[in-house]
Parts: structure tokens; sequence; C-alpha cells
């Protein structure tokens, strides 16, 4: 059985998932229930690969905390060459089409593609996001990297479950339907 690629993201109402500098702070704002972690370790333990792009990376490595995935095979796109190594990611410079079609084909559990917004699209219009899970959270951001960058091309949805949470938190899971 083919492994499945999917998104697990948190956006704005009007599909935000960071500010214009990548910064991700507003998910400070919203409000956060004692023990409520919306679905994140149910969807981690289903997944053993992660996918970023390098802005991603260099985010996440930013935060001045461990590296948050480290049972986890991680994997960074990019185009940069020049890289200091990180035992933590191992870095994919090229092909990263082909790469992640071989990664899906491999055994194992399923793929979490952690973005941005870049990386969502060009594996979203390459045919290869099999299932969205958006955690839309109730703020609208003015202005910031929205989930899909760079004109994805139009993809049918079709939901598969929705939760609301207390806090004004909806999950809403979607199975891309037009798959190539």
């Amino acid at each position: 059985m083919a492994r499945k690629l999917k998104i697990y993201i948190a956006a704005s109402l009007n599909g935000r998932i960071a500010t214009p500098d990548g910064s991700v702070a507003w998910l400070d704002s919203i409000p956060h229930p004692k023990d409520e972690d919306y679905g994140y370790y149910k969807f981690y333990a289903t997944i053993d690969t992660t996918i970023m792009g390098y802005a991603t990376y260099a985010q996440v490595t930013g935060w001045d905390l461990p590296f948050p995935y480290p049972d986890k095979k991680n994997y960074v796109l990019t185009r940069k060459t020049e890289l200091s190594p990180d035992p933590n990611v191992e870095f994919v410079t090229k092909d990263h089409i082909d790469f992640i079609n071989i990664l899906k084909k491999d055994d194992g559990k399923d793929i979490w593609l952690i973005g941005g917004g870049q990386v969502n699209t060009v594996c979203l219009n390459a045919g290869l996001v099999d299932e969205l899970i958006i955690h839309q959270m109730p703020i609208i951001l003015n202005g910031g990297i929205e989930v899909f960058e760079n004109l994805p091309i139009q993809r049918s949805l079709e939901l598969v479950s929705s939760k609301k949470y207390e806090s004004g938190v909806m999950e809403l899971h979607y199975a891309v339907k037009n798959n190539s």
C-alpha cells in the first residue's frame, strides 16, 4: 500500500499560515484549552517522515528549542547546495518531485508535508498531496504566507471529516479527489 502525503497545518480564516516575515507567533493568541492538542499526537503517530521547505526548516531551527521531530526521518527540500550538515535532517537539493514519488512508494507510515506555502503548492500541482488536515483558526491575519502560494492548480476535495473545538478552531480533513 502506498504511503500518503498529508498536509497537517493551522491557517487563519483567510488562509494564512504565517505573517509576511514567516512568524507563527499569532498562534499564541488562539485559545488553547488544557489538554487539547487539536489531534496533533494522534496524527503524529501516523507518520514516520516529514518534508518541509528550507524557509520552514530555518524557522523551526530558529526557535532555539530542540528539533521537534527527532524520532522521524526528516527531509528539507531546497535549491541551496552549500548547507551546513544537520544530523536531524537530510537536504534534498534536486529532483524534488521524483524524490517524493519514490518516498511515497517505500514501505512505512504516512508522510507529513509540513510546509510552507511554496512547497505545498509544488506538491499539490504535481499531484502528490493525498490529504489535507487544516485547522482553521478563529483569526484573520493582515497579509502573510498562504497555505498555497504561487497559483496552485485547481483541485477538487472531498470532506472526510470536520470537528469543531470549544476554542472556535475548526478541523477540516479533506482527501484530494483528482490526483494524477
